[in-house]
């Protein structure tokens, strides 16, 4: 995929980007997003069966217009 000149190209746009007092705060939240996206991972493949979402919201029907 990409090269090891890609990448520090690629990290060196970023600190411009950020700014290099960010990036230890922006890698922290990173890894924790990521820690978090695996222990929901497991946790669904623990249950053995997808969880389905619930609707929020309500369908009425509505009266057919009659011809006017």
């Amino acid at each position: 995929m990409f090269g090891l000149s890609e990448i520090a190209i690629l990290l060196v746009v970023v600190a411009l980007v950020v700014g290099v007092k960010k990036l230890p705060e922006l890698a922290r939240n990173a890894g924790k997003a990521s820690r978090i996206l695996k222990a929901e991972a497991r946790e669904m493949k623990a249950d053995g069966a997808r969880k389905e979402p619930t609707a929020t919201y309500t369908v009425r029907e509505t009266p057919a217009s009659e011809d006017r």
